[in-house]
């Protein structure tokens, strides 16, 4: 008997500098409620998904940075889509900026979190590769300063138990990094949840802006096909604050196709019922890794060439 997980991918429009939490969960609950009436059981939503993208602007100022980050899960301007989702029997995934206290120090990250069915959390990652730059650099039409607004995540690319299959989670630019997918993909991973805020523009290499859709969905077909897991993509999308940020949420089976896609850069629900079974043909076969993967040699071809710490 199949293990069918119904999956929304709750794309967002833009969210203005300005735009309260309460308004935004406000839209969350809608696309929440949106997809009980189509009988999700796991709603996804995007990086970072409870303000603009912040990275942008440089901020001097450290209290009017901190406004952007939450210092506890859930708090009271979320706890509202917390309780709709243990009423509606329905699990989320959430990314947002963390402000945490730990050993007696103040660390920032951009995190995501898995909420189950009633409303509990059941597993958080903090993201790893993080793009952009640490200084300022006024020549840019617009910063990318996630290196020095947020520290690299310590969590590792863990796996949960929970939606009767083996979830995974990263974010934005972890998904073109096929480190990412293959250390959950050792670990048996099924479904990937992700979120990102992915601008049109790219100010290194303006050459390759016609190329970002193309890129965007072959890193995560590639990584769905490759580790025969779902891949779940969820972006902010649309003109934000001046900034154009590209859209594509779509649902990936572990064959690499598509399977839903997002057609607006608004919010947008678009769903899917993912057969978690559906990895098995691949993970038997030609990605049995078991059978066909050769980490041995990998170790010696890297110590050879100088390498180090090679994937084992």
């Amino acid at each position: 008997m199949a293990r069918t997980l119904t999956v929304g991918a709750a794309q967002l429009g833009p969210i203005a500098r300005d735009e309260s939490r309460s308004a935004v969960v406000q839209r969350l609950i809608m696309l929440m409620k949106q997809a009980h009436t189509r009988g999700c059981d796991l709603v996804v939503y995007p990086e970072l998904a409870l303000t603009t993208f912040f990275p942008r602007w440089y901020i001097e100022d450290p209290a009017e940075l901190e406004q952007f980050f939450e210092t506890a899960m859930p708090n009271a301007a979320t706890q509202p889509l917390f309780d709709l989702a243990g009423q509606l029997g329905i699990g989320f995934h959430l990314g947002y900026a963390e402000r945490a206290i730990e050993q007696g120090a103040v660390h920032h990250y951009n995190t995501a979190i898995l909420v189950d069915q009633s409303g509990k959390i059941v597993g958080k990652y903090r993201k790893i590769h993080l793009p952009g730059h640490g200084d300022y650099e006024p020549h840019r039409a617009f910063q990318h300063l996630e290196k020095r607004y947020f520290e690299v995540g310590d969590f590792g690319f863990p796996v949960w138990r929970a939606f009767g299959g083996i979830m995974g989670l990263c974010i934005c630019n972890d998904r073109r990094w096929p480190e990412t997918y293959r250390v959950m993909g050792l670990q048996g991973v099924e479904m990937v949840l992700l979120g990102y805020n992915t601008p049109q523009h790219n100010p290194h290499d303006p050459s390759s802006d016609h190329l970002n859709h193309f890129h965007n969905l072959l890193s995560m077909q590639a990584g769905a096909y490759q580790n025969g897991t779902w891949v779940v993509g969820v972006a902010k999308a649309g003109r934000e604050e001046g900034c154009d940020l590209i859209g594509d949420s779509c649902i990936i089976a572990p064959s690499g196709e598509i399977v839903a896609k997002a057609y607006t850069v608004e919010d947008e629900l678009i769903v899917a019922s993912c057969d978690l079974d559906a990895g098995i043909p691949y993970k038997t076969t030609i990605f049995n890794f078991a059978a066909h993967r050769r980490p041995e040699h990998y170790q010696r071809i890297c110590q050879q060439t100088g390498i180090q710490r090679p994937l084992k």
